[in-house]
């Protein structure tokens, strides 16, 4: 009896021993290369680039060879294919010259004094202690986080021809001094927005006091970043300040500079809504720019989609040919 139940106990002890071994066995998980892993995290973010870019990208690319008038925009007949005849109309239009030649002499000017002032803000933070470095980046980010919109009202505002602070400030001086130094000893109902030399010189002052606290940031976040022994060494051989920005400094923030020309290039190329507040609306055609110039063709009566959606393709291939040399160059001189 007892070496019946002890060969019952030992069979169930075998007989379970492989259920056992397949309970304990650890199961097998299929997992992801590990170089996938940041691929797959970023294909949120592209789905959403993807519907909030990539796709009115598109469509403003299939729009400028169409013809998409109010008829058109009504629903009353689809949109014709009209070739390159946007693009051929837009070339023979004045205008258009005149944007492009306003568009590109701004941005020239624009990105080289916000690089300049923002570099030189950049530099002297950097000197300054932490708690007062601190307190002025606070102060002069409260520019840059100003709206578009809110900048041009702000300035407008400024150089109002009646009740401006600037036409006030010029009157305070004394007329010898006004008279020798520009020509005219009174300022009152001076209209700066109304031509487009001053209008222009008002969105370059515009821009460069809302962009250079981006500029100074960033150069005072790479200056930090470089060694204290290299300054030391170049004080202890006697190098001026300017040469030392030049050897030291700007050698080692050329990445960060690079960036920031970019960016900065494209900002000031596609200048909108700082203008339209500036000029009252596209009513100057002498101060358009190329955006200006494609709002106007694309919702100012009669509205011609197919031409402001050209203009904006000929913008978008200018910035991305700029750019690209730009990049280019600096790539050729991190290789040499």
């Amino acid at each position: 009896m007892t070496n019946t139940s002890t060969l019952a106990r030992d069979g169930g002890r075998r007989a379970s021993a492989p259920g056992r071994r397949r309970a304990d066995r650890p199961v097998r998980r299929t997992r992801l290369p590990v170089w996938s892993i940041p691929y797959i995290l970023l294909i949120p973010g592209l789905v959403v680039i993807g519907a909030l870019l990539l796709y009115p990208m598109i469509q403003v690319g299939i729009m400028a060879f169409q013809k998409v008038g109010l008829v058109q925009i009504s629903g009353k007949k689809p949109a014709t294919w009209v070739g390159t005849e946007n693009f051929e109309k837009i070339f023979d239009n004045e205008i258009f010259w005149s944007a492009l030649r306003n568009t590109v002499v701004f941005a020239v000017i624009a990105v080289s004094l916000t690089l300049i002032v923002g570099t030189a803000v950049g530099v002297l933070l950097n000197k300054l202690g932490r708690k007062m470095s601190t307190f002025v980046v606070v102060g002069i980010m409260f520019a840059w986080a100003v709206p578009p919109v809110a900048q041009g009202i702000i300035w407008r505002w400024l150089f109002d021809a009646e009740a401006g602070v600037i036409n006030w400030a010029l009157n305070l001086l004394p007329d010898w001094l006004s008279s020798a130094l520009f020509g005219r000893a009174t300022w009152t109902g001076e209209p700066w927005l109304n031509d487009a030399w001053s209008i222009y010189m008002v969105l370059i002052i515009t821009v460069v006091w809302a962009s250079f606290p981006f500029i100074a940031v960033s150069v005072l976040a790479g200056l930090r970043g470089i060694p204290a022994e290299l300054y030391e060494a170049a004080r202890v051989d006697g190098s001026s300040a300017w040469r030392t920005f030049w050897k030291i400094t700007f050698p080692l923030l050329k990445p960060v500079f690079a960036v920031l020309t970019v960016l900065s290039i494209i900002w000031d190329f596609k200048v909108f809504s700082q203008l339209y507040v500036l000029m009252g609306g596209p009513a100057n055609r002498e101060a358009f720019n190329l955006s200006i110039f494609s709002y106007a063709e694309a919702f100012r009566s009669p509205p011609k989609m197919g031409s402001g959606a050209a203009i904006a393709v000929v913008l978008t291939v200018i910035l991305l040919v700029v750019t690209a040399v730009y990049v280019r160059q600096l790539v050729k001189q991190e290789e040499m």
